[in-house]
């Protein structure tokens, strides 16, 4: 752990340009790799790295290791391609793979399964991005253990025009997830940005942070109103925060959720859980038009097995 000081000399100054002036030798993308994992604080809270800490501020930082240089293909990563063309992909991801390669988990992602594709291995890496070449194609993301679709695009062009659509908020995704209760039906507005208190955590309860806004509605209750089947349409695309809204504003966190759930005490939902052993949350739905052809697409991937065997076992309990 390094410790600094800000003194008047410093005072002004963003945290990741100082940082790369009091750390010889420590490039400023490896800085902000740092700030995005969590790695380095202000007065005791993860910061940003465009913060500038005032005078008397302590700033710590933990280094972390290097990554790959990048991706590795591995031809054994299992998914399914839902659709295919010579600009972008749309793939479902099962539960328990992670998107690209970051820290603790640098093997076995749904990238490196995309690179022992033949028709993938010219995707692009964004050169704006410090580690674009862990991702290429990648312009949005799914949890590890969330399931669903994602698009991922083969060439500049076709990541530049993902890229636009989601900021401008014109790509369709609806995910479904089994909640612990049953959520008011609306629209939910917040902030959101990393939890001061946890480096893996993200929360709503900011004075400052990004937009997020995500819109809930119910699709069936379960279990007497102990749980819920429930569809969530993203307006903005935020990390964990489906899990974090309904987390936090509806006080009906996802079934089986490690992170951001509480412990149940139902005996009859805890069975349903433990049998889960992954959050239930899976993105059935992704419509776009095609940044190259213009075309409408839309896509919907099936509830997998295992969440609509949780929803059956919810469904026939009273």
């Amino acid at each position: 752990m390094r410790r600094f000081e800000i003194d008047a000399a410093r005072v002004g100054e963003r945290v990741d340009k100082l940082l790369v002036r009091l750390l010889p030798g420590t490039s400023r993308a490896t800085v902000q790799r740092w700030i995005s994992e969590g790695r380095v604080t202000v007065n005791g809270t993860v910061c940003r790295p465009r913060d500038v800490p005032g005078l008397g501020a302590v700033v710590e930082v933990e280094p972390g290791p290097p990554p790959p240089s990048e991706a590795i293909p591995d031809p054994t990563v299992r998914f399914a391609v839902v659709f295919e063309d010579e600009h972008l992909m749309v793939v479902d991801k099962p539960a328990g793979v992670v998107v690209h390669p970051a820290r603790g988990h640098w093997q076995g992602t749904l990238v490196s399964g995309l690179l022992a594709r033949t028709s993938f291995q010219g995707a692009p890496a964004d050169p704006r991005d410090p580690a674009g070449a862990l991702r290429p194609g990648v312009v949005h993301r799914l949890d590890k253990d969330t399931s669903g679709l994602l698009v991922v695009a083969k060439d500049e062009p076709t990541r530049e025009g993902l890229k636009r659509l989601l900021a401008q908020h014109d790509v369709e995704r609806e995910y479904r997830a089994l909640t612990l209760g049953v959520p008011t039906p609306g629209r939910i507005e917040t902030l959101h940005g990393r939890d001061p208190r946890s480096r893996l955590r993200f929360t709503s309860r900011l004075e400052e942070g990004r937009r997020a806004v995500t819109h809930v509605s119910v699709v069936e209750r379960l279990a007497g109103g102990r749980a819920g089947y429930v569809a969530c349409r993203l307006e903005t695309g935020r990390t964990h925060q489906i899990r974090v809204h309904l987390a936090e504003r509806t006080q009906t966190p996802i079934l089986a959720d490690a992170l951001y759930g509480r412990r149940c005490v139902d005996p009859e939902l805890r069975v349903v859980e433990e049998r889960l052993e992954r959050h239930a949350l899976h993105a059935m739905v992704l419509g776009f038009v095609h940044p190259i052809s213009g075309e409408r697409l839309r896509f919907e991937s099936p509830l997998p097995a295992d969440m609509q065997a949780a929803l059956e076992a919810l469904g026939s309990l009273r």
